[in-house]
C-alpha cells in the first residue's frame, strides 16, 4: 500500500487562519506561520495554505506570508488563492511554496492547467474541487464556494486529469466543517477515474473519519483543519491510530 498522507490546511483570511462551517461562519484560528511550524514538528506530511477570499475579493494571494512559512518549516507546502496566471506560479514558487493550488481561475479558464504543467511540472499543479450534491448530482462551485458552475463533479476530474494536474483536492462543501465524516462515495467514485492522486477534504471529526476516508473513499491523502487547529486530535496519536489499522503513513 502507498504511503497515506496526513495534511492540515490552514485557510488564511487577513494574515490569520480561520475556519468555519460549509464556507461560512469563519472564527479565528492563529497565527498560520505559528501553527504551521507547529504541524511540522508533530509530524504532518504537507501543509496546504489557501487564502481562501483573494478570488472573491479579485486580489493575488500575499508572497510575504509564503517567504515567513518557508522560512519556519522544513515540509512540503502548497499555496493557493487568487492564482490566474504563469507569473502567479512563479512568484509563489520563488518565494518558498513547494506546490501551488487552482481552483475559481482553472474553472474560468481550464488551459491554465495546461500552461503550468507545461512549464513547471505537473507535480507542482494541484487543482482544488469545491462541489456540492444537488438534485442534479454532484456540481463544482467557484469563488470560495460562492458560485455554481454547473460542471458536472465527475466531467471536471476527467479534465483535470487529461490536462495534466498533479493532485486534486477535493472538499465538499456540504460536509466542511460538520465534523461527519468526509464524502467517501464520491471520493471512491473520483479514484475510479483519476490517475492522479486525490485528497480528501470536509467533513474530519475524529480518528475513525481519516481511516474511512483512506479504506472506503481511497484517498491518497487527507486534510483536515479544525480538529488540527483546536486540539482535537493530534497529528502523532492519528497516525498511531492509522498504523494500528493496517494503514501505512509516515511516523
Amino acid at each position: 500500500m502507498l504511503t497515506k498522507r496526513i495534511i492540515p490546511c490552514l485557510d488564511i483570511k487577513d494574515g490569520q487562519t480561520v475556519k468555519g462551517t460549509n464556507f461560512i461562519g469563519l472564527r479565528n484560528a492563529g497565527d498560520p506561520v505559528e501553527l504551521g511550524k507547529l504541524y511540522s514538528q508533530q509530524g504532518a506530511d504537507e501543509l496546504v495554505y489557501l487564502d481562501i477570499t483573494a478570488s472573491h475579493e479579485q486580489r493575488k494571494t500575499f508572497t510575504q506570508l509564503v517567504e515567513r512559512v518557508a522560512a519556519q518549516i522544513n515540509i512540503p507546502f502548497t499555496v493557493g488563492g487568487g492564482i490566474s496566471q504563469l507569473e502567479d506560479v512563479d512568484r509563489l514558487l520563488n518565494a518558498g511554496a513547494d506546490k501551488i493550488s487552482i481552483n475559481s481561475a482553472a474553472l474560468n479558464r481550464p488551459e491554465l492547467i495546461d500552461e503550468i504543467a507545461a512549464h513547471f511540472g505537473s507535480q507542482v499543479c494541484t487543482v482544488a474541487i469545491d462541489a456540492r450534491c444537488t438534485p442534479e448530482g454532484w456540481i463544482c462551485y467557484k469563488n470560495g464556494g460562492r458560485i455554481s458552475t454547473g460542471i458536472g463533479l465527475m466531467e471536471w476530474v476527467h479534465e483535470v486529469n487529461e490536462r495534466g494536474a498533479g493532485e486534486i483536492l477535493f472538499t465538499s462543501m456540504d460536509h466542511d466543517g460538520v465534523k461527519k465524516g468526509y464524502a467517501n462515495e464520491a471520493l471512491a467514485a473520483m479514484s475510479e477515474i483519476s490517475h492522479v492522486p486525490i485528497i480528501a477534504s470536509g467533513g474530519a471529526g475524529c480518528m475513525e473519519d481519516f481511516k474511512d476516508a483512506f479504506l472506503y473513499g481511497k484517498a491518497d491523502a487527507a486534510l483536515a483543519a479544525s480538529v488540527f487547529h483546536f486540539g482535537e486530535i493530534s497529528i502523532p496519536e492519528l497516525k498511531h491510530y492509522l498504523r494500528e489499522h493496517q494503514i501505512c503513513v509516515r511516523i
